[in-house]
């Protein structure tokens, strides 16, 4: 493949630096170069090699498809797949993520990409979106855009505006991760939500288990229900999708939630 010389990749790669922060000199001294070198190859005056590449990206944190990109602009190939969720290759990944799923019933757990897009869900997740508006539901679902809509969940979360602003925060970590402008759009447009009116008056507050961790508090068929999340990733994957997905568990944060959950998913069968 025949290196570019658009001095792209130089370019992008000063605009990573930027982003995380480092400054020529600080990159420089983690990869073992001069500063020169580092200036050179950011002007387009030099063009790193392969090795440079995934060594500068290693140090920057670049997610795999970042990776990627710089090494195209610098005239390699990628060095990370990126295939269908769907694809036969990626058929033991897929079981991985419906045992998960599964196992975590009677408690809501769902799947999405890196842009929040929901790609699979349990059973206890499907329950507890009963009702909201079918046109957040069509199509490709947005689990950040179901949360925070006045047509979606926004009227049932009692402690809407700290959850809110967990949703924001961790939103804008994500773009400051991953410099995705789709991400940013999606920002703009959660922020330009209403506030319901149930909420209005609310004050954020640090009591209980808001103390250690900002629980989702969210009025149901079933009742009141309280959860604390967690995520996981696959922590090795290599491949760009992949490594993309991340699995949202909710857990009950206390008793009467659990007996509520296990009860609906009982009678649902």
């Amino acid at each position: 493949m025949t290196r570019s010389k658009t001095g792209a990749a130089g370019q992008m790669l000063r605009e990573w630096r930027q982003r995380r922060r480092y400054s020529q000199l600080e990159l420089a001294l983690e990869v073992e170069i001069s500063q020169r070198h580092l200036s050179f190859l950011e002007a387009g005056r030099s063009m790193p090699s392969r090795d440079m590449v995934l060594r500068l990206s290693d140090c920057l944190k670049l997610p795999l498809r970042a990776q990627n990109a710089l090494l195209l602009a610098a005239g390699f190939a990628p060095a990370y797949g990126e295939r269908s969720l769907a694809a036969p290759e990626l058929e033991a990944a897929r079981g991985v993520i419906d045992r998960l799923l599964l196992g975590h019933e009677p408690h809501p757990a769902l799947a999405v990409d890196r842009r929040w897009t929901l790609t699979a869900a349990n059973r206890a997740v499907d329950a507890l979106i009963r009702g909201v508006s079918e046109e957040l539901l069509t199509g490709e679902v947005n689990v950040l855009r179901l949360s925070l809509h006045p047509d979606g969940l926004a009227s049932r979360i009692v402690n809407f505006k700290q959850w809110r602003s967990h949703i924001l925060a961790r939103l804008a970590h994500d773009i400051e991760i991953s410099a995705d402008p789709a991400l940013a759009v999606l920002l703009d447009e959660l922020r330009s939500y209403p506030t319901p009116s149930h909420a209005l008056g609310d004050r954020e507050s640090s009591a209980g288990l808001q103390a250690i961790a900002i629980p989702l508090v969210l009025d149901s068929r079933i009742g009141r229900l309280e959860f604390l999340s967690t995520t996981t990733v696959f922590g090795t994957a290599v491949d760009v999708t992949l490594a993309d997905i991340v699995i949202e568990s909710f857990f009950p944060a206390n008793a009467e939630t659990a007996v509520a959950m296990a009860n609906m998913m009982a009678e649902n069968g």
